[in-house]
């Protein structure tokens, strides 16, 4: 994510995105003749990296779909990889496509596509925030595991669905949008899922195993910061030193039944049209829109960030055109069955650094297309473990989280931390929960519910509060973060405006508001149910009123911050 985007490319997230950057020429001559050549040298390098962190998205997928939601092999290769895929090689010759066309219209020879892949952030929202609590709130409610794992997919597929036409559809409001949302609100929102889900969920992996873990980590730190020119792209090295140690240390176990259940999905999986799942799936859509509004949103604006980091490096693209085509990308891939959606990465002025120009793109569309297709990842996943390549995820959240403070004014460093909170405490409930489940807790054991809360509450842990901040978290994230940009700017009608949306957002559930199930919180939506939480807003809304009124009483001097008048 660069000053406001949601993912990362590999070596080239050493230049933010953000940046201005110096147009850089080539390391050979442009071509010449009848436009720019589909293959230039510096492609491989390109490729190796951009192909790389999409090789870890994918096996990403595969371990949560598998480990954490219970999806059998047959949905995840033989629907969701093959959608994936497809989109992927979609997206990537799109963009290789428009690069050439640009080219010749501007006989600029020199262009490099845009970078283009699965979205990290929304790949874990969507696991942790809306396909998991279906899950659980489904087997809690009786359901069997095949029903609650298909519910679950199918919740997937309308927040991917969403989250698709907010970014097709905002491709033609986006300046709109970008002048309304504060840049603190909405980089921390984001930042605090990737600090809790991303870095501190990998940090704990790390430690598990450490002298993988480690070792890879000391890899990708010295290629990304340290400056070091190493003999092949700094992610390819973490990976293949992650896979020596693995197989020295045993991590790497190739038992035949496993490697027989990966070799049997090998085979062509062509994605179908799963329009009826997604109707299937209508009812999904308000419950978790606190999750796909946001997560579009903030797609959305990373991507405009990443079309000005393309042209401060010489590549001018159109944004209506250029978005709208990632937004159709994340619309085909809900409907051919993927619940995973795809955006522009952060990083072209790198992978331009490199000599990449239009083959690095479409061949990692194709090479990645073939991998989903052929139902390999199963065997990739086998001989190249998570652990080789998650120190590269956990430094897509150190640079998500430290951009957040980097791409705002230093003055809103406090909001920035307030807008990571939620994102902490919801992760924190998820641990808390997942404990209470391998305790016994849930469905065969003894069920959710009030009795759990007072011992937590005599150990100072505080569930209740973490179990209400986990609904609707981006949204309350982002308000919050917003309210004290406001108030530190003297906004307070703006943040009084934002204390009431969020105390109208509570009222009907949609905030905070949650019950128990069986084995699990959830949200609960209704008139009235989340009457505490809009209480407590509005009170917040008379303060910040209040303090409009003072403001307007003091001397002009005095209502203002570094030497210019504030007003709202």
């Amino acid at each position: 994510m660069d000053a406001a985007a949601t993912e990362k490319s590999g070596a080239a997230l050493t230049l933010a995105a953000n940046t201005p950057v110096r147009p850089v020429m080539a390391h050979f001559p442009p071509a010449t003749g009848t436009g720019p050549r589909w293959w230039v040298r510096g492609d491989l390098d390109g490729f190796l990296g951009l192909g790389l962190d999409n090789l870890i998205q994918l096996l990403l997928i595969v371990s949560l779909c598998r480990a954490v939601l219970g999806y059998p092999d047959s949905l995840i290769f033989g629907i969701i990889l093959p959608a994936t895929g497809l989109s992927m090689l979609a997206g990537n010759l799109a963009y290789a496509l428009q690069a050439r066309g640009l080219a010749l219209q501007d006989g600029n020879s020199d262009r490099t596509a845009l970078p283009f892949g699965i979205n990290t952030v929304s790949l874990f929202a969507f696991v942790f925030l809306v396909m998991l609590p279906v899950k659980l709130a489904a087997l809690g409610q009786g359901l069997t595991e095949a029903e609650a794992v298909r519910l679950s997919w199918q919740a997937g597929l309308m927040a991917c669905l969403a989250s698709g036409l907010i970014e097709a559809g905002g491709s033609f409001v986006v300046g709109a949008l970008r002048r309304w949302l504060p840049r603190a609100a909405l980089l921390s929102t984001l930042a605090g899922i990737a600090l809790g889900y991303i870095s501190l969920g990998f940090l704990l992996r790390t430690y598990a195993v450490p002298v993988v873990g480690l070792a890879v980590l000391a890899v990708v730190l010295v290629a990304y910061y340290g400056d070091v020119k190493l003999p092949l792209p700094g992610g390819l090295l973490a990976v293949l030193v992650g896979v020596a140690l693995a197989g020295a240390t045993g991590l790497i176990h190739i038992d035949g039944p496993t490697w027989q259940a990966n070799q049997a999905a090998v085979g062509l999986h062509l994605p179908q049209p799963r329009l009826g799942d997604l109707w299937a799936a209508r009812n999904q859509l308000l419950p978790w829109i606190g999750v796909t509004v946001p997560m579009g949103l903030f797609t959305l604006l990373g991507s405009l960030q990443n079309l000005e980091s393309a042209e401060a490096a010489g590549d001018r693209y159109p944004v209506r055109s250029s978005l709208l085509i990632n937004g159709l990308a994340t619309i085909a891939v809900a409907g051919l069955g993927s619940c995973f959606p795809t955006t522009l990465y952060i990083g072209h002025p790198g992978w331009k650094a490199m000599g990449a120009r239009l083959g690095y793109a479409w061949l990692n569309g194709v090479v990645m297309a073939l991998v989903c297709l052929l139902g390999l990842m199963g065997l990739v996943g086998q001989v190249v473990p998570i652990e080789a390549g998650m120190a590269i995820v956990l430094y897509i959240g150190l640079v998500m989280t430290a951009q957040a403070f980097q791409a705002t004014p230093s003055r809103h460093a406090p909001a920035v931390v307030l807008g990571l909170l939620p994102g902490l405490a919801s992760w924190g409930s998820m641990l808390l929960k997942s404990g209470l489940r391998a305790g016994g807790a849930g469905p065969s054991g003894q069920p959710f519910g009030p009795a759990l809360l007072e011992p937590l509450r005599a150990a100072d842990v505080w569930a209740a509060g973490a179990f209400a901040l986990e609904q609707g978290q981006i949204v309350a994230a982002m308000l919050l973060a917003a309210m004290l940009v406001y108030v530190i700017e003297q906004r307070f009608l703006a943040a009084a405006l934002c204390a009431l949306v969020a105390a109208a957002g509570s009222w009907v559930g949609l905030l905070h508001a949650w019950r128990f199930t069986a084995g699990d919180t959830v949200l609960d939506p209704g008139w009235g149910h989340g009457s505490s939480w809009a209480l407590g807003y509005l009170a917040m809304a008379v303060v910040f009123s209040l303090g409009w009124l003072a403001r307007r009483g003091q001397p002009p001097q005095q209502a203002s911050r570094g030497g210019r008048s504030v007003s709202d």
